[in-house]
């Protein structure tokens, strides 16, 4: 049987009269009737009693128009997913972020995203680096928010933002009271990271130039929150993201040029087929960019103005 002969059989049932169905149908009555006779032929039931007073369901045919109006609506949603699938940012759209992006990316963005496309649903999921990338490759995830380096093979990505890092120190600490601080200042210093596993933890590490045995001896934590607790409680100092720094304070310092950072850009799957979807997701964060972070677009637009002048 085909989904013609059912939208056929349901259209008489509504209808009762083979020529309104047909008209419904948008097809003529003698294709509309020889439609219903091959389904019959192929179900060897009568659906329809014909007679001289309309047209009647028989008993064998009710089930069957009531089994074919489910078919026709799972048809039709069916057919509402595939256009969506061909609509950019709608539906579902499964993002992945690393912790020391999601948690302070995410506020600044989300409320743009909402109203440039109100069709989207993210799902967002944190995790670190390695699994979500893992989860990426099966097409577990859409897209991930990441920063490198890391192996980004098969992927394609848009880079979003350059965002430096903070040096967080303890209240009343010495080196508040140096006008400017350099990473030779901290070599005394109880630096405070990430445990192993988190890529700020590694880019602090090169940063600093903390030697990994060293590293392995320093207090670790497994969030940004513990660390700037532990900062509080008078710990040691870290670094901090600058997105993850919500207000100006005494106790947070810019280091001298030139000042750590990292870039953090959106990767997806280079087959992936929500591809369009993916920058245009890329684009809404950059245009929804708080101002403590530099978007990357602004960046190389400086940077050619530099070279032109």
């Amino acid at each position: 049987m085909t989904i013609q002969e059912l939208k056929y059989l349901t259209a008489v049932a509504e209808h009762l009269h083979f020529g309104r169905a047909a008209a419904a149908c948008h097809v003529t009555q003698p294709t509309l009737s020889a439609g219903l006779r091959s389904l019959e032929n192929k179900l060897d039931q009568i659906l329809f009693e014909r007679g001289p007073h309309g047209v009647l369901i028989t008993h064998a045919g009710e089930p069957l128009v009531q089994q074919a109006r489910k078919i026709l609506s799972e048809v039709r949603q069916f057919e509402q997913l595939a256009r969506a699938g061909q609509t950019p940012l709608t539906g579902t759209f499964k993002l992945g972020a690393i912790p020391t992006i999601g948690p302070y990316l995410f506020p600044h963005i989300i409320a743009g995203l909402r109203r440039d496309w109100p069709q989207l649903q993210l799902s967002l999921v944190e995790a670190r680096t390695d699994d979500l990338l893992h989860e990426l490759r099966l097409g577990e995830l859409d897209a991930v928010l990441l920063s490198p380096p890391f192996d980004d093979s098969g992927l394609a990505h848009d880079m979003l933002y350059e965002e430096e890092f903070l040096l967080a120190l303890p209240d009343k600490h010495r080196l508040q009271k140096q006008r400017t601080l350099r990473v030779a200042d901290l070599e005394d210093e109880q630096l405070l990271l990430l445990d192993e596993g988190h890529c700020l933890r590694d880019q602090v590490v090169e940063f600093c130039q903390v030697g990994e045995s060293s590293a392995r001896n320093l207090l670790r934590s497994s969030s940004l929150e513990t660390l700037r607790n532990m900062v509080a409680a008078g710990a040691g100092c870290t670094l901090l993201p600058a997105l993850a720094v919500t207000k100006p304070a005494a106790n947070i310092r810019a280091l001298a040029r030139p000042r750590p950072s990292r870039s953090v850009g959106l990767y997806w799957r280079q087959n992936f087929s929500g591809a369009e979807s993916a920058q245009l997701l890329a684009d809404t964060v950059r245009a929804h960019l708080p101002q403590s972070v530099q978007s990357i677009q602004s960046v190389q637009s400086l940077n050619s103005t530099r070279t032109v002048s």
